[in-house]
Formats: structure tokens, sequence, C-alpha cells
């Protein structure tokens, strides 16, 4: 089955989360990704463990299936990068800005090479001010204002338990790729096909920070900020414009509510016989709520703790209420699994997390494990012709 990217070269350049994540989703969908490693090191990731599988560490085996690996030393063996390049549809680096320009593998020395080249820079600040800034996620999220909104209100900021603004980034990268790809297929003669004539349309620079990425993610907090210069603070597992949508105890654990509207609050308090709440004025409307949440959480706690979750989750449900338990990851891929949504793959024997897109003509693909280091420099040597 021929992939959406079948015939885009991906040259990646990129280490541990960001870019390999980005390069994964592209290869996923059928672009040929080499993996340009440190020699006798790798990416980062392959030393990030415990936990290991198969004597990898499933860090790096979480964002580097469907891709080759060859092993270049940049300073020695350059030219051979820049003979991929040359090739390449699209390039993707996150080193610190000016990095790949001492190499002689910046944009404007490649574009030179290759007019048809989509060249995306993944930086954790930009490459202006901010170029000197570590690109840690960690930092990110402190900086970028994630860690404020996340926690308990007297809390120390709290961080996300995944480097989640690798993955937005990650994303907006892959995205951004996209895009120039098919600016590119509309400039010229049709675009350029691997292995076939070189024959470009206009290619591009593509920028992205993990700081503008999380800014854009941070959606309803950010817009608060930008357009009403409010600025948000850690609310627990409280919403702070919907209510109720939070954290709520029953008899034996905790259960997830969240009523976003008043027809759901109504159907909530129907099933838990409390028709008092949905009558009094205070609780009328999503406004009302919010201004008493404190006297309602009150209420609707006291009453979830008469029954067990299971129970209120399947009435609740029943009824129409967003609702759910909070799952450890083991009993999320079974509910994925019970759902028929196969969030599992296996590749030559290694587990795998799916591709979450679901295409009916070109779909993901899953055509072989993530790599050994430097598996494919012969591969590579062969097509350059070296």
């Amino acid at each position: 089955m021929t992939g959406a990217l079948s015939g885009v070269l991906v040259a990646d350049f990129s280490r541990v989360l960001a870019g390999p994540y980005a390069t994964m989703l592209l290869a996923d969908l059928g672009a040929e990704v080499v993996k340009v490693e440190q020699p006798g090191l790798g990416d980062e990731t392959r030393a990030w463990g415990p936990p290991y599988a198969g004597g990898e560490a499933t860090y790096f085996l979480g964002v580097n299936r469907n891709k080759r690996s060859i092993a270049l030393d940049l300073r020695a063996d350059v030219e051979v990068a820049r003979a991929l390049a040359a090739r390449a549809d699209v390039l993707v680096e996150n080193f610190r800005p000016g990095t790949m320009d001492r190499f002689g593998l910046g944009y404007e020395a490649l574009r030179e090479l290759n007019p048809g080249l989509v060249y995306c820079s993944i930086t954790g600040f930009g490459s202006g001010a901010g170029a000197g800034l570590p690109g840690y996620d960690l930092i990110a999220q402190a900086v970028g204002g994630l860690m404020s909104v996340t926690g308990e209100p007297d809390g120390p900021g709290t961080k996300a338990g995944v480097a989640v603004v690798d993955v937005i980034t990650g994303l907006h990268a892959a995205v951004g790729i996209l895009a120039a790809l098919h600016h590119r297929d509309h400039t010229g003669s049709g675009g350029r096909v691997f292995g076939g004539d070189p024959e470009p349309g206009a290619g591009q620079r593509v920028e992205v920070s993990l700081l503008t990425s999380l800014l854009s993610a941070l959606t309803n907090h950010s817009s608060a900020y930008a357009a009403a210069g409010v600025v948000p603070r850690a609310m627990g597992n409280r919403h702070p414009s919907i209510v109720p949508y939070e954290v709520f105890q029953a008899a034996d654990r905790a259960i997830v509510i969240a009523a976003g509207n008043d027809r759901q609050f109504r159907a909530l308090c129907a099933v838990l016989d409390r028709a008092d709440l949905a009558e009094d004025p205070r609780y009328a409307t999503n406004a009302g709520r919010v201004a008493a949440r404190v006297p309602l959480v009150a209420e609707l706690n006291a009453t979830l703790a008469g029954r067990p979750a299971d129970e209120w989750f399947a009435a609740l449900t029943e009824a129409g209420v967003p609702c759910g338990p909070i799952n450890d990851l083991a009993a999320a891929f079974a509910l994925a699994e019970e759902l028929g949504l196969e969030p599992s793959v296996r590749i030559e024997g290694t587990g795998q997390v799916a591709n979450p897109l679901r295409l009916s003509a070109t779909p993901p693909s899953y055509r072989r494990p993530p790599p050994r280091l430097g598996a494919d420099d012969a591969w590579l040597r062969e097509i350059l012709g070296r």
C-alpha cells in the first residue's frame, strides 16, 4: 500500500523527542526517513533507560520506528551529509542555532544545492535573542507558564507527567513541513520525487520553537492573557470556566465528571437524585455554578460518596454525562482495546504505540522497527553512489 508521503525523502538530523516525533509521523505516512546519528553514541535517548526492551531504551523505541539510521561525524563526513541534503525533500534539525551553519549545513548553504528543500529548524527559544537558551522540555514548561497553571493552588509549580511541550512542538513541526511541501508542489513543475527527476518547486525554511508552541497550546489560558490581561493560576484538577469539571470522590475511588453545559448538569442531578441542586437558582447556569463552585462541589462530593465509582460511571454514561475513572496506562490501553481503537502494534517483535491517525486511502504503515545505530550506512552510500 502506498503511503500519503511515499517518495518523500527526509534527512533527519534531530535528536531526543520533538524532532524525532515529527519525523516518525512523516515516516508512518510513507516518507523515507534517514536518521543521522553521531558514530558510537547515536541519539541521546538510546541511553535513556530503564526501561529497556530487547536491549534498547523504550524512550528511543517510542519515537524512531520506520526510519533508517546512518552514523555520520559531521566534521569528517560533511560532504556525505551535504549529498544527502541535496537529494532530500525535507531536512529536520534541532541543534542550537548556528550549529548547522558551522558545518556548512545551514539553510542558506543547502538551498543553493537544493532549491526545493523544506528545511525545518526546531529550537527551544528561537534563533534570535533566545538562541543561547537550552531547549529542554522542563525549562520550557517552567518559563513558558505551563507549570504555573498545573498543580494545586498553594503548591509549587508542577510539570506535566510527560514531555508534552516537545510533543506539541513536534506536531507543529510536522504540520509546518506538510504545509511547505504542499506549497512546493504547487510551484515549479510538480515538486521533487525521491528517485525521480529533480524538478523541485520552491522550498522554504520552517521554524518552530518550544516556547511559542507551548504558548499556542495553552489555548484558553493564553487567550485569557492575550485578550483580557488575565493571568491564570493553578487550580489543581478544577477548570477555571466550567463547573462541575473536576475530580470527585466516590465510595471507593476517584471519578472525573465533566458537565460542560446546563443540560448535562441537569442530567447529572437526575442520576444523583438531587433535584434540589438542579432547581437551585445559584446553579441554573454555568456562570452561576462557577461563582458558587465551593458549595456545589461539596454537595456533589457528599452524594457521590454513597456509591462506588464504577456504578456512577455506568449510570452517568448512560445518561449522557461525560465522566470516567482515573486509569493507569495499563487500564488506558485496555479501554482503547475494548473500544476497538487498536492502540498498539508489533513490528518484528517490538511493541509500539500505534499512530492515532486513521486515513481511509493512505493509512499509516509500520514497515520497520526502530533502527540500530548505523544500520543503513551501506544503503545510504549506495543511493548516493559513494
